[in-house]
């Protein structure tokens, strides 16, 4: 399997899946033009979509693809049912796609309804896993967002995480005000931007180096306790989670 990355508006990814073949799935495409620019570049055959969540920066292309391919399924939760899904999917379900078996994992938080599809090594997270962060919270809780992150954080190390935007460089300036001696965060901040600075993308990452990076996967980290009980005591992960999330959105 081949995968290829869209951008589109300022810092979306549109993932793109394809076999030997030329057939392809489309992940979260939030508009039209630029894959269907990519459909004509690479002899592309679309045979499905996924969809993640309802925002119209992943669903907002998905009517206009389907009057040029209107064979396409079109996957994805309850919550995108008004915008051009064919087969709704929930946790646990299996979507069939280019002879591979992509399982729906319910990820809460960013949405109610938002989910991923996990097919070893791809994983599709939309807005719920970013490399050095996760998705804010507009409509689900900190609790819900901190169990979708752990259900994500039990995949194998080598997991290729295909999250839908470009947030790596923030992320990380982030984590680095949080934890500034840290020895990963800091190498990866530097890596990361030296790619920004050149525009390449930083994405897809790998699961197992997340772990590292990714304070959100940490909250069990004797360095990341440490450093939040200078400030507040918390006895849960959970409370250590929804603390960096709102230290985040105020950052």
């Amino acid at each position: 399997m081949n995968l290829n990355s869209i951008p589109a508006f300022q810092d979306n990814y549109i993932w793109v899946l394809s076999n030997n073949d030329k057939h392809c799935l489309i992940v979260d495409p939030g508009e039209a033009a630029p894959v269907l620019k990519a459909i004509a570049e690479h002899n592309w055959v679309p045979e499905a979509i996924l969809l993640t969540h309802h925002h119209q920066d992943h669903v907002g292309g998905v009517k206009e693809l389907l009057q040029h391919f209107p064979q396409i399924a079109v996957y994805g939760p309850a919550e995108t049912q008004d915008k051009g899904t064919t087969h709704i999917v929930e946790d646990g379900d299996i979507a069939l796609v280019l002879g591979h078996e992509f399982t729906v994992i319910a990820t809460p938080g960013h949405t109610l309804g938002h989910i991923c599809y996990f097919s070893h090594l791809y994983l599709f997270c939309g807005d719920t896993l970013f490399s050095g962060g996760c998705g804010r919270l507009f409509e689900g809780t900190a609790s819900q967002m901190y169990q979708s992150l752990k259900k994500l954080n039990a995949l194998p190390d080598d997991t290729l995480i295909c999250c839908a935007h470009e947030y790596t460089l923030a992320n990380m300036k982030f984590a680095l005000s949080i934890l500034p001696h840290d020895p990963f965060i800091n190498e990866y901040y530097r890596k990361v931007n030296e790619l920004r600075v050149k525009k390449q993308m930083t994405l897809p990452v790998i699961l197992k180096n997340e772990r590292r990076n990714n304070l959100f996967l940490r909250t069990e980290d004797i360095d990341l306790i440490n450093e939040i009980n200078k400030k507040t005591i918390l006895q849960q992960p959970e409370e250590r989670f929804a603390w960096l999330r709102s230290k985040k959105d105020t950052f």
